[in-house]
Order: C-alpha cells, then sequence, then structure tokens
C-alpha cells in the first residue's frame, strides 16, 4: 500500500472533457476538475461562487440586448424585441423606440458604433441608424447614403449580366425596354445607372419596360449591358454586416450578394463611389474562392478581418485603397449562418464561434508566419457547447461568456500571458438567452416561469432574480416578489440567513422583522475533482483501489463548504466562528486551510474523490486542494 500526496494549486484549465479523463499526463489534468458549476476561475487560479443575479426589469421574450457606450460615464443598455427598442441607464429606463425588427429577426442583426450613432443592419431589412441627441433624446430613422448635387452616392451592381437594356432618349422622360423579363412593380422609386449614368424609375409598363426621369444625361441610345440597379434594396436584400475600419463604413453581404464587401470613401462614410479609383474613393470586391462564403461578421483589428460561412480571411493594405487592397484567406473554420455572433477582442486576439457549435477560435496574427492562426480553445471542454447563441467579454473580470441554446452560460477565464484557459458552467432555475457588457456590469436575458426578464450578475447577492427589500420600520414581511410567485426563496435578511420561504400573493414571511433583505432562487455551485491518475513505482493509481486519507482546502473569504468524499454532502465547521452557519446567525466569512478526513475505499476508475456542492447564498472561494491518498498495490 502507498501513500501519494497531490497539490493542486490552482484550477487554471477549468472543467475538462470527460473525454480526457484518460490523459492524466496532460496539464490540463493537473490544473483542471471533472466539474466546476456556477463558480468563476480568479486569472490567479481560484475558483470562486459566482455572483447571484439582480432582476433589473421584465421584457420580452426573445430580446436581444448589446451595450452603446457613449463615453466613460454614459453607457446605455439597448434591449430589442419584437419592433421595439428600450433603453436603460444605470438600471433605469430612459425611453423606448420603435423599430422595424421582428422578434424573429433579432437572430440576425448586426451592429457597429462611432459616437452618438448605433448603425444596425439584417440582410432583410433596410440598414438603420440609432442616434442619441441628448441625455434621454433618441432617434430611430433609414441610413442615408450620400448625395451630392442630387446624386446619390450608394452601391450599385449588375445582377442581370445577361439581359441588355435600351434607352428611349438620352435625357428627360424616357422608357427603357429590356431583352428578357426582368422589372417588376418594385422598381419603381429605384435608381437605375445606364453606362454610369443615373436615371429614376417613375413607372412600371411590363416585365421588358419601365419609364424613368434622367437624372443625368445618357451617353447615347444603345443598347447595352452595362446597366446596374442598387446593391441594396427590399428586391435583392440589405447589408448583413457592418464595421469602421481605418476611416471607412464596411458592409459584408447581403442576402443576394453573400459574399461582397463594399468600403465607403475614406472619412465620407455613407458615399460609395468608386470614381476613378483615386486612393481615397471607395472600394469594392467580392470574396471568390472553392468554397462558399456568405459574409458573417467583420472586425477591425490589425488588419479587416473577415469572417465567413467557410472560411476566415485578412484585408490588407497600408493604407486601404483600390490599387493596395488585398485579401487573403487564412483558415477554413467559417462561423455559424444561422445567428449574428460578434467577434470579441480579447488581449489582440479575436474569439469567434465556429460554424459546428462546438468551437471557441482565437483568430491571432502569428508575427514569424506574417499569417493568422485559429486554435480551438474549447476543445478542453467541449462538452459544455450547445450551439452559441450569443456571447460578450467582460475585461475587468478577464471573463468571455457564451450563452448556449440549451439554457446555459459556459464561461471562459481567459489569461495568455500566464497560460490561463478555464471553463466553467452558469445554470439557473430557468433559462439565460443572451448577454451583454455594460461598462462594468453583466447583464442577460433569461426566460424563468413566470416570464422573461432582464437581470444582472451583482456580487452583493447570493440568488438569482434577487429582489432587494428596504424598509423605514423593521417588516415582517416582504413584499413586491411578484415574479418569484409560487417559488421557494432563499433570504438574507439584515446580515443573517433566514429559512427558506415560498412566496405567495407576491410576498414572503422574514421569520422576523428586518430593515433590509435580499430574496430570490437559490443556485447550486458544484466543484469536483477530478479522478486520481497519478503513478506510483508498481502500478498506475489508475484503475486501482484508492482511499482519501485527508483532503485541506485552503480557502479566502469562505461563507459556508459541504463537501462529499462519497458518502454524501457533509457540512464543514470552521471552528474559529464554532459551528457552520445556522439561520439567525451572521454568516461568518473563513480564510485559511480547512483539513478534512475520510474513510472508505473507492474502486471506480472515474469516481472523483472529493466534490464541493451547496446552495447557501454565502460566498465560498477554493485557492488550492492538497489530497493524500493510500493506493492499492
Amino acid at each position: 500500500m502507498t501513500r501519494v500526496t497531490h497539490i493542486k494549486t490552482n484550477f487554471t484549465s477549468g472543467e475538462i472533457s470527460p473525454l480526457l479523463y484518460g490523459r492524466g499526463d496532460l496539464r490540463p489534468y493537473d490544473n483542471g476538475a471533472a466539474k466546476l458549476r456556477n463558480v468563476f476561475i480568479h486569472p490567479t487560479g481560484g475558483v470562486y461562487r459566482r455572483p447571484g443575479l439582480r432582476l433589473v426589469t421584465e421584457t420580452d421574450s426573445p430580446s436581444r440586448l448589446l451595450a452603446f457606450e457613449f463615453n466613460t460615464d454614459q453607457v446605455y443598455l439597448c434591449s430589442f424585441s419584437d419592433y421595439q427598442l428600450n433603453i436603460f441607464q444605470d438600471d433605469v429606463f430612459v425611453t423606448s423606440l420603435s423599430t422595424p425588427w421582428s422578434a424573429a429577426q433579432l437572430a440576425q442583426i448586426a451592429w457597429t458604433q462611432s459616437a452618438d450613432t448605433l448603425l444596425i443592419t439584417h440582410p432583410e431589412v433596410e440598414p438603420q441608424k440609432i442616434t442619441r441627441t441628448g441625455a434621454a433624446a433618441w432617434q430611430i430613422q433609414p441610413w442615408a447614403f450620400a448625395v451630392r448635387n442630387g446624386i446619390s452616392f450608394q452601391p450599385f451592381h449588375n445582377f442581370s449580366q445577361d439581359i441588355k437594356v435600351t434607352p428611349s432618349a438620352v435625357t428627360g422622360s424616357i422608357t427603357v425596354t429590356a431583352s428578357a423579363s426582368v422589372f417588376d412593380a418594385s422598381y419603381v422609386g429605384q435608381i437605375l445607372r445606364i453606362g454610369g449614368k443615373r436615371i429614376s424609375v417613375t413607372g412600371f409598363n411590363s416585365v421588358t419596360e419601365i419609364v424613368a426621369d434622367t437624372i443625368e444625361d445618357l451617353i447615347d441610345v444603345q443598347e447595352t449591358d452595362d446597366w446596374e440597379e442598387p446593391a441594396f434594396s427590399d428586391r435583392r436584400g440589405w447589408p448583413a454586416t457592418v464595421a469602421f475600419h481605418q476611416d471607412r463604413l464596411v458592409v459584408g453581404g447581403s442576402r443576394d450578394l453573400p459574399n461582397r464587401l463594399w468600403l465607403s470613401k475614406s472619412g465620407d462614410l455613407f458615399n460609395f463611389d468608386q470614381g476613378t479609383g483615386l486612393d481615397d474613393e471607395a472600394i469594392e470586391f467580392p470574396i471568390l474562392s472553392d468554397q462558399v462564403n456568405a459574409i458573417r461578421a467583420l472586425f477591425s483589428g490589425r488588419h479587416l478581418q473577415v469572417f465567413t460561412s467557410g472560411a476566415e480571411w485578412m484585408v490588407t493594405g497600408s493604407p486601404l485603397t483600390p490599387t493596395t487592397v488585398q485579401i487573403q484567406r487564412q483558415t477554413r473554420t467559417g462561423s455559424p449562418a444561422g445567428r449574428t455572433l460578434p467577434p470579441k477582442d480579447v488581449d489582440g486576439a479575436t474569439l469567434f464561434v465556429g460554424r459546428t457549435g462546438k468551437e471557441v477560435r482565437e483568430f491571432l496574427f502569428s508575427d514569424i508566419e506574417q499569417a493568422y492562426q485559429a486554435n480551438d480553445l474549447a476543445l478542453p471542454a467541449n462538452h459544455l457547447f450547445d450551439q452559441p447563441i450569443a456571447q460578450d467579454y467582460d475585461p475587468k473580470r478577464r471573463l468571455l461568456h457564451i450563452v448556449m441554446a440549451n439554457g446555459t452560460i459556459a464561461s471562459l477565464t481567459i489569461y495568455r500571458n500566464e497560460q490561463v484557459t478555464a471553463w466553467t458552467l452558469q445554470e439557473t432555475t430557468g433559462s439565460f438567452r443572451d448577454i451583454a457588457i455594460v461598462g462594468d456590469t453583466t447583464y442577460v436575458v433569461v426566460d424563468r416561469a413566470s416570464g422573461a426578464y432582464i437581470e444582472a450578475f451583482d456580487e452583493t447577492y447570493g440568488v438569482d432574480s434577487g429582489f432587494s427589500f428596504t424598509a423605514f420600520v423593521p417588516e415582517e414581511f416582504a413584499s413586491g416578489l411578484t415574479h418569484l410567485e409560487g417559488e421557494t426563496v432563499a433570504i438574507q435578511a439584515d446580515g443573517t440567513l433566514r429559512q427558506p420561504q415560498v412566496v405567495e400573493s407576491g410576498r414572503v414571511a422574514l421569520g422576523s422583522p428586518a430593515l433590509n433583505a435580499k430574496i430570490g432562487l437559490p443556485y447550486w455551485h458544484t466543484i469536483e475533482a477530478l479522478p486520481p491518475a497519478t503513478s506510483i513505482p508498481s502500478r498506475p493509481a489508475q484503475g486501482s483501489s484508492y482511499r482519501l486519507v485527508r483532503a485541506t482546502f485552503r480557502l479566502h473569504e469562505t461563507g459556508a463548504l459541504s463537501c462529499d468524499f462519497g458518502n454524501g454532502l457533509r457540512d464543514v465547521p470552521f471552528r474559529q466562528f464554532g459551528a457552520k452557519t445556522t439561520f439567525g446567525e451572521p454568516p461568518p466569512n473563513f480564510s485559511g486551510d480547512k483539513q478534512i478526513r475520510s474513510l472508505g475505499w473507492k474502486r471506480s476508475g472515474i469516481e472523483p474523490p472529493w466534490r464541493i456542492e451547496q446552495d447557501e447564498p454565502l460566498p465560498c472561494t477554493v485557492l488550492s486542494v492538497t489530497t493524500e491518498l493510500k493506493v492499492s498495490t
């Protein structure tokens, strides 16, 4: 019989997939865990119970959240729902606007912001510009392309190259006859170009003839295939995604031109006139290759990065001009087609969700190879992935949150300089549906039994859908809990834990009078060790019987600890404060080492030696764990 001591100094590999349980030789096995649920990883390596969720407001489902940051002091939460936008500042409702996007279309909206203007696109809806004109004054209106001397400088494209047209005259009111059926009533009101000269369509006579007024005199009345219509329209679709890069507005793809890029004139964001190809004039080109390249996202980084359904591309040019622009394919991962998931910058790398929905790639430029690479950060924990539907990055806490279709959130603590890539999983009573980081606050949309809500992670709460109750004199009941009707809630009143209660008629009994209370849904957090994989001289511990002799947990500011060593959960006493917190006592916080002994042999090869699991709304931070095992030989 051999005694083996194992010291886990950190959890910087996070929760790892069961597919790696046989790879005890890997570094992630030493620094990982079998389960990390409703916890976050500190960049320094410790694991702690996640903050609770504070109720902000009720919302509609589905909803889409995004941040609007005017400056460091003025940040807003934009909540899109069915044909409506609600704007909040510091959780306070500011205003509401009507929008053209239905609830079903919200999944495909894309956006970018410059100063006080937010540009939003959708391939089936005319792009909109949302502008903050004052603290509480906002407006929404369609994009307006630049107009000079009555000429609109919008993008044009020849969608019918095999069809020729013949104008009846070079000026005035004319008819335009096509060589084959091409026209319909939707052309009325459109601007067309024939030989580079613009006409305005005023009437529809037949599928081969329209009536128009000339904006510019035409060159001649000869039959020609040099004619174009607007690249964006109800008939041809609208821009799919948008970004700013090198003082240009970049539009990526549309419904009928999914693989095309348009870059505006330099310094003139809504002017797409290509002119004669001077350095500051607009740029347009398709992405052509041996695979489908519908543009799904754009990102302005070291280069203009283009994420398509089949590959990732780099657009270069210093600066970008019609003669210097180059596009090169970098990797062949691809992005999801059914929902817009904006890539996020993390320490100079662009993180994006792969097409399979089971991978998160780090799009990072290699100075040695002078090209981008796309390493999969999700590989060690791909069991946590189920078709991502939203993502955002919290730079303050170094957390990338990815909302899954199954209602969970996979959270990645990433700190490249210290080689920290640690995944955990967040769960709640209900389903997470969207997420947005606004300033230092992380907002989520949650579907619960009583409806959909916007809630915010808050370190002062230990419960979900949390409600704060304040009274001027001590009260025995807390009201205002209609959103938790019929639910069993956890209560922390005047700094003490109270017995759980069921919400009835929107209120609960506090047990004894209190001035302040925080009430909400309890949630369990779990920290579960990996199966032992330590080798001994005569035979490996993996597959052998073993006994956990003792475990020493190094804790920081911990209010409660419940452990399972194979015989069920048991509460760990903090002797400095007497017994574990009971209802009615102030919750103590403990920092230091807590040693726990255990009895009983285990034979299962994947049975964990220990597990922490609890739902008390109290802090719990585990910095390291030292385990001492006896292994049969």
